[in-house]
């Protein structure tokens, strides 16, 4: 699978780490669900701040990757929920640690109610090889 990240000067520039779209080349792809911070060794939801939330979705996040055969790398698109769109630098900032370039094209909203009553809450769609 190749991606590359579609750039216009016709859009605003993303505003953080996102692309304004990805194209691919290739084959498989990957629908993960949301993910919120349930710690899966103990499938207990870790309650914490919004920080240390986000940082046990996006370890779920991966491992789900990881079992379908991807990485973040080949993730396309994503969309971040949020309990309170304050939280989006915190979020922001964590989520970006997780992700390099081309970053994914992502949505963020704000959610009335999330499971659990998480603060973040994460999908994303992968395209791999086949």
């Amino acid at each position: 699978m190749s991606k590359f990240a579609v750039v216009s000067t016709d859009v605003p520039a993303p505003i953080g780490p996102y692309s304004a779209a990805i194209a691919t080349t290739g084959a498989r792809t990957i629908y993960v669900s949301g993910q919120i911070a349930i710690n899966p060794a103990t499938q207990v939801f870790e309650d914490g701040d919004v920080a240390s939330q986000t940082h046990m979705v996006m370890r779920n996040l991966g491992a789900v990757l990881r079992a379908g055969g991807a990485t973040y790398s080949d993730l396309v698109k994503v969309t971040v929920y949020l309990r309170d769109m304050a939280d989006f630098p915190a979020v922001n900032a964590i989520y970006g640690t997780y992700l390099s370039q081309p970053f994914p094209a992502r949505a963020t909203v704000q959610a009335a109610g999330l499971p659990r009553a998480a603060a973040v809450e994460i999908d994303g769609i992968a395209v791999v090889d086949a």
